[in-house]
């Protein structure tokens, strides 16, 4: 599916995928008339088209229905000095697809490029910054009587001397939000998020959003929200009490899309928020987003759990590596510069980290930036919690592994072991888990655990939901035949 990146989804299995969310940029010369909250083409954040691994008309598993017509499919990938489609070690790094989502002409930002959209860089402003955004304010005159906050009653008399009003009892009085209500759990979450502007040496840079982790002042948000600022750029992040810090980017995963932060100058009393346990989230359940969308801090959205374990590729933005994930699908309003915010439970607890978003070809409010369609992607926190330690604690990510290239065509039969392996390398690392489970070059593989494997990416996401040294069984076919095998996954440091 495609997010802002908000990323691009894969289909579960089988599904489509998603794009990358950041905030598109303001221009001040918009006239007066321009409408009202409308996107750019130097939006900060890019689009993400959704990539189905089914095969051609078969967008999914057997038994689903043909992807929709002119919605974007993974494309095959070719990796370098390797075979078409083939991707090192379960696909990472794979190469971009050489298929742009959308399709050029579709008023997507990032035509041309792999993986969905691209990152959309805004356009810097006067003196080299960029971002912001122009949004007409509209006034609506009330004229009917009885609208607003308070409701009441005028009993007129004959004479028209004297009249009685009835005005609610708490009129004008602080209101108590129940527990448990989104009300109530907005106000305790609010303080503890943040919105990010990254900027890069030049001067290019775009907003996000962000979540306290921890009392020392570490902050969790998408690594392509400060993809720009890793390199010797600026950070900075600000709380809705208007309050600004300065902050560093502690460690960025970019297979995971996962990214720490430190604020400088942290100040004291911090109040972290509460992790949830996303194994334990029902399709069905309420959710809370918060986030900028558009630029527009501290908006809270609301919705449920669509789906689980929808797979979902989204790229950085910088069209050389691709991240993965096996997401929570919310139907909670999820927009360009809500990437990095955190999705609520309904007692407030973080079930996840919005990241991507599905979006219609034509783009939003006129534009080439395309908004909320109802379709929005999440990293499920228990792995997000997993990736933000390692960061924390060595700057660096830490990935689960088989040891074998798949292909990244589309398919909707498996993912298949390559005959060669990025780089010219061996498709089945020697030693490795894959090795030493018999695994071959051309093996299919159908099944990881219970959960239906698709297509190469499938495959990918699948594993990062696990750690090095878990068990998993996997089911493949070879030769016409199935069969099954427990794999020990191996670990790999770092994204390169």
């Amino acid at each position: 599916m495609s997010t802002e990146n908000e990323g691009t989804a894969v289909p579960p299995a089988p599904s489509a995928p998603p794009v990358p969310v950041d905030i598109p940029a303001a221009s001040p010369q918009h006239p007066a008339h321009a409408p009202a909250y409308a996107p750019t083409d130097d939006d900060p954040t890019a689009q993400m088209p959704v990539t189905p691994p089914g095969a051609p008309g078969t967008p999914g598993a057997p038994g689903q229905p043909p992807h929709a017509p002119g919605a974007p499919a993974y494309a095959a990938a070719n990796s370098q000095g390797g075979s078409p489609g083939a991707a090192p070690e379960g696909g990472w790094p794979p190469p971009p697809p050489p298929h742009a989502y959308p399709e050029p002409g579709a008023g997507g930002p990032g035509d041309g490029s792999g993986w969905g959209t691209s990152y959309a860089q805004p356009a810097p402003k006067p003196g080299g910054r960029r971002g912001g955004l122009l949004a007409a304010v509209l006034g609506a005159a009330l004229v009917a009587g009885g609208l607003g906050g308070g409701i009441g009653y005028t009993l007129a008399k004959g004479d028209d001397t004297s009249s009685t009003t009835v005005s609610a009892s708490d009129s004008g009085g602080d209101l108590k939000r129940d527990a448990g209500t989104v009300a109530a759990v907005t106000a305790k979450a609010l303080p503890s998020t943040v919105t990010i502007e990254a900027e890069s040496s030049s001067g290019e840079g775009g907003t996000g959003t962000g979540f306290v982790f921890d009392t020392e002042g570490h902050i969790v948000t998408n690594n392509h929200v400060v993809a720009e600022a890793v390199d010797g750029g600026k950070l900075s992040a600000t709380f809705p009490n208007g309050k600004k810090y300065d902050a560093e980017v502690v460690g960025n995963a970019q297979g995971y899309d996962v990214a720490v932060i430190k604020l400088k100058n942290a100040p004291s009393g911090l109040k972290p928020l509460t992790l949830g346990n996303s194994d334990q989230v029902a399709v069905g359940d309420s959710t809370i987003a918060i986030g900028a969308p558009f630029g527009l801090s501290n908006t809270v959205t609301t919705g449920i759990i669509s789906a689980k374990n929808r797979p979902v590729a989204s790229s950085d933005g910088t069209g050389s590596q691709a991240s993965y994930m096996s997401a929570l699908q919310t139907d909670a309003s999820i927009n360009p510069g809500n990437s990095g915010g955190p999705l609520l439970d309904a007692k407030g607890n973080v079930i996840g980290i919005n990241s991507a978003i599905q979006s219609s070809s034509n783009g939003g409010f006129g534009t080439g930036q395309s908004g909320s369609i109802g379709l929005g992607f999440a990293i499920p926190i228990n792995q997000a919690k997993y990736v933000a330690q390692e960061l924390i604690k060595t700057g660096k990510p830490v990935y689960a592994k088989i040891g074998a290239s798949v292909s990244l065509e589309d398919t909707s039969g498996g993912a298949k072991i390559t005959d060669t392996g990025a780089g010219g390398t061996d498709p089945v690392e020697a030693g490795g888990p894959a090795d030493k489970a018999g695994l071959k070059p051309g093996d299919v593989i159908t099944k990881l655990d219970e959960t239906v494997i698709d297509s190469g990416p499938t495959l990918i996401g699948e594993i990062w939901t696990h750690k090095p040294g878990d068990k998993v069984t996997i089911t493949y076919e070879r030769g016409g035949k199935t069969d099954t095998v427990e794999v020990t996954l191996g670990s790999r440091v770092g994204d390169s």
